[in-house]
């Protein structure tokens, strides 16, 4: 038996007595950390991936091996039209129900305007906001049976352009409107909130670097940061938590939690 199916063997015979989440994109980075605090709060798991098949069974080894079929993965490509139906079948298929979606899968990467091409306009716009809306259409009705919430993982660029990112902001910008959109359309059975993380880890080029011009960026970043740091993944996870759990008069917000950066240093 398979990590990725060792969870959906006992889950497919009845429903989950435990609550139940997804996270997209969730092996590794703030997915993961997300995916960390859901269950060590009782909850059973559902990791979503594309690539990082590796990180993603290691993950859910790691939530069985602490709680019994507790954890287990699905994998596919946000941005394949002709994948999205099955995954949403799939999710269900795991533990018999759903209680919070969180569209945390992203790709990101710089679009100099003016050599923006349709593919990394599709693949920005598809990874970023067109999977999350369809995912959450797809799951809203097995979400509303449970009362249940949906969290956006948007950026500080949503509000603040980024430049060379257009692509990327615009996305993100949609993300953080449909936030308030399907807040409204899915009241009063789904609430739906979205977190927006200001810095919290380095690029691989900026942390992997001891050159005088990576430390000057990461101290020009820092600079811009009332807090006078970077946040922690668990800060992340917790503002995730507490719109998906707490917060039952909450619907239609973002929160940012980026250390003051967005008062604009």
């Amino acid at each position: 038996m398979t990590a990725n199916n060792s969870a959906s063997s006992d889950s497919n015979s009845k429903e989950s007595s435990a609550k139940v989440v997804c996270i997209t994109g969730a092996s590794k980075r703030i997915g993961a950390g997300i995916a960390e605090l859901f269950h060590q709060q009782g909850f059973n798991i559902i990791i979503h991936y594309n690539s990082s098949s590796k990180e993603a069974l290691e993950l859910i080894e790691k939530f069985n091996q602490q709680r019994t079929n507790s954890a287990c993965t699905v994998d596919a490509d946000l941005c394949d039209s002709s994948q999205l139906e099955k995954l949403a079948a799939d999710i269900l298929e795991k533990f018999g129900r759903l209680d919070v979606l969180v569209n945390n899968a992203s790709r990101y990467y710089p679009t100099k305007f003016g050599k923006v091409d349709q593919q990394q306009w599709d693949d920005l716009i598809d990874s970023n906001l067109r999977g999350a809306f369809f995912l959450s259409q797809s799951l809203s009705e097995e979400l509303g049976r449970r009362h249940g919430s949906i969290i956006n993982m948007v950026d500080t660029h949503a509000d603040k352009a980024l430049g060379n990112h257009s692509v990327y902001c615009i996305a993100k910008a949609g993300l953080k409107a449909m936030t308030r959109s399907l807040a409204l359309d899915l009241a009063p059975s789904v609430r739906v909130n979205a977190v927006s993380p200001g810095a919290i880890l380095w690029s691989e080029s900026l942390e992997n670097s001891e050159d005088s011009d990576a430390q000057e960026q990461r101290a020009r970043i820092i600079s811009k940061i009332p807090a006078g740091r970077l946040g922690e993944i668990s800060e992340i996870a917790a503002t995730v938590f507490f719109l998906a759990i707490s917060a039952n008069y909450v619907t239609g917000i973002t929160i940012k939690v980026d250390g003051g950066r967005s008062l604009g240093l």
